[in-house]
């Protein structure tokens, strides 16, 4: 695929620093097809309007976050709304739904708007509102024409949601509208943040609306409904949201583990009830298969648990299982790095960067980590940008001379990995699972 020379100069700098790049990562996806066709049949369901959810499985560096982000970027290519969530044992638990809801719209992105995407979606549904009211037959340069847009606005949110949508929202939308049509863009703002779950609206702006308070958990999911449904009628095929690195929950406290493992479950059990809603989690065999984890409450076992017999597994049940890198994958994966690599003299940079040598530094860095493929990818990626940025820098350097593997130092996971340690700190009770009231 062609990218943009921004794109390219972004997946190499994001690369340099062991971080999954956000864009461009068709360039260098290769042995996924088959996962990536299964991301690609639950993105058919939501745009059928069905809800759904996919937990992406696999070990420590076998590319959940790629995976993931593969996904936001397919789903942006055809149409979808989309939101990347990081679990944060701070500031996200899932039974603190508020939360959820927070992070969801904050990191809400489209094709044209990667994040904070809420006021273009807003904007992108009240033109919308206002050319159907045209073309019924209203005149536009009416005094009365916003009153009839605010109108509109409040009907189809209740139709759009079955009037499940909050008042607040409705008013909220209203006087955004209102706001922006007189030029007060400070104080639409104000409201905007309001919407997106922010706790640090002030009282006199939330005046404005007549609300008080702030979006709380009993209510979130259901502003989290109103705002799919404004996302589709601004034009969107419908939402996918993003929850990565889910095993950050088995290093929370115990009584937060079991309450967010519980709202995951209420997330589920709602799901069916968002059309055109797809989540899409990633987690580690310890979250899914432990009593710490999923496997020790058993209602959200019971409804995501993995399946296989004599190691064959469906790609189309809850949990899809990611591959754990080998050497050849890695290879590819170089091979297309190699060729997307930004040079003035790409001659000299394949003569000396060659396929024999992205083989012996396949086989340097595995080596380096005692063959633990899982742990190689992020440091084998470092490695072969740095070596590529030599030969680019400096003619005069030879990497199948002058290469030496120095690894960097591996971070907390990487280490308990290598010294075959769970990622979290045992404690007696891991064994017991969780008993929690429905």
């Amino acid at each position: 695929m062609g990218l943009s020379k921004r794109d390219v100069e972004h997946i190499f700098e994001r690369l340099r620093s062991g971080v999954v790049p956000e864009r461009g990562l068709d360039a260098f996806a290769v042995g996924i097809e088959r996962q990536r066709a299964e991301i690609a049949r639950q993105l058919d369901l939501a745009e059928s309007n069905e809800g759904g959810f996919k937990f992406l499985r696999g070990g420590y560096g076998c590319g959940k976050t790629f995976m993931a982000r593969l996904a936001v970027l397919d789903a942006q290519a055809r149409g979808f709304a989309t939101s990347f969530v990081v679990v944060s044992d701070n500031d996200l638990h899932f039974h603190r739904f508020d939360d959820v809801y927070r992070k969801v719209v904050q990191e809400l992105g489209t094709s044209s708007c990667p994040r904070g995407a809420l006021g273009d979606v807003v904007d992108r549904w009240i033109a919308k509102v206002e050319d159907a009211l045209v073309a019924g037959g209203e005149d536009e340069a009416s005094p009365d024409f916003d009153k009839l847009v605010q109108k509109r606005m409040g009907e189809e949110i209740a139709s759009l949601t079955g009037g499940k949508a909050p008042e607040d929202m409705a008013r909220v939308l209203s006087t955004l509208f209102a706001l922006k049509q007189e030029g007060k863009a400070a104080e639409a703002g104000a409201l905007l943040s309001w919407l997106s779950g922010s706790g640090n609206v002030a009282s006199n702006q939330k005046k404005l609306a007549g609300i008080k308070g702030d979006i709380t958990g009993r209510d979130a999911l259901d502003y989290l409904h109103g705002i799919l449904e404004i996302v589709k009628a601004a034009g969107y095929r419908g939402l996918v949201i993003v929850i990565d690195e889910a095993e950050t929950i088995l290093r929370m406290k115990a009584d937060v583990r079991g309450k967010s493992l519980n709202g995951i479950r209420q997330i589920l059990d709602a799901s069916d009830r968002y059309h055109g809603l797809l989540w899409v989690f990633t987690g580690t065999p310890d979250f899914f298969d432990t009593k710490r984890g999923v496997a020790g409450l058993q209602p959200l076992d019971d409804r995501i648990r993995f399946m296989q017999q004599n190691g064959f597994a469906s790609l189309r049940q809850a949990q899809l299982a990611l591959e754990p890198f080998k050497e050849p994958r890695l290879t590819d994966v170089a091979l297309r790095l190699r060729e997307l690599y930004p040079t003035t003299n790409r001659a000299q940079l394949e003569s000396k960067v060659t396929a024999e040598f992205i083989r012996r530094l396949v086989d340097e860095v595995t080596k380096g980590f005692k063959g633990d493929v899982g742990v190689v990818p992020r440091q084998f990626l470092r490695q072969l940008v740095n070596v590529l940025d030599l030969v680019d820098e400096h003619p005069e350097y030879d990497p199948t001379r002058e290469f030496k593997f120095e690894p960097k130092e591996p971070n907390d996971f990487e280490q308990r990995k290598m010294k075959g340690q769970p990622p979290y700190d045992p404690e007696p009770d891991d064994d017991k699972g969780y008993v929690l009231e429905f």
